[in-house]
């Protein structure tokens, strides 16, 4: 099977969506910047601290290209990944990307909630990091918007949302859940 893709502003849930779809169906997850930081041995930060922001996004491409190539995985893309380069064409020629929708109340509630291990927005308060999101997600709407399909990702807050919401996707998708996750 072609891989999945998940796309999506930070704190849509792709991680989290995507460790128990895979989970459920046997489908290998792949989380993009963590695949880059165990091939680089160096954290993210790290990267974009030595090779500047263009150094990275060169990284993220060629890993990005390197996993379409992968069968039978789904693969979670940092926020920005889509608005580089020919990043979203690879993507819908290689496979099926899904634009992970979340609600601007739930990016806030997560993203403030979380905000301390993010260092882009650590040190921001609650309205800032309402406005910072709203213009984001403005500017990254052109790329989202080429995936071949939108998922809603509103409900992820706890262990069985989580399991409904996996539950829905791999039927949306018209994947196959293991026996033991019927």
């Amino acid at each position: 099977m072609k891989p999945i893709f998940l796309i999506g502003y930070m704190g849509c849930g792709k991680s989290t969506l995507g460790r128990n779809v895979a989970r459920m169906t046997g489908l290998q997850f792949i989380d993009l910047d963590n695949f880059i930081e165990a091939r680089f041995h160096a954290s993210v930060k790290e990267i974009f601290a030595s090779r500047g922001e263009e150094g990275f996004r060169d990284i993220e491409r060629r890993m990005l290209i390197e996993t379409s190539d992968f069968q039978d995985v789904i693969v979670a893309c940092g926020g920005g990944t889509p608005c580089f380069f020919d990043n979203m064409e690879i993507m819908n020629s290689k496979g099926v990307t899904v634009y992970l929708d979340a609600s601007l109340e739930k990016l806030h509630t997560r993203l403030m909630r979380g905000r301390h291990k993010r260092p882009l927005i650590a040190g921001m308060e609650s309205e800032q990091l309402r406005e910072f999101i709203v213009k984001a997600l403005e500017s990254r709407m052109p790329y989202y918007s080429k995936a071949s399909m939108v998922f809603r990702s509103d409900l992820l807050e706890n262990e069985a949302e989580v399991g409904e919401t996996a539950s829905r996707f791999i039927s949306q998708l018209g994947l196959t859940a293991k026996e033991s996750d019927i």
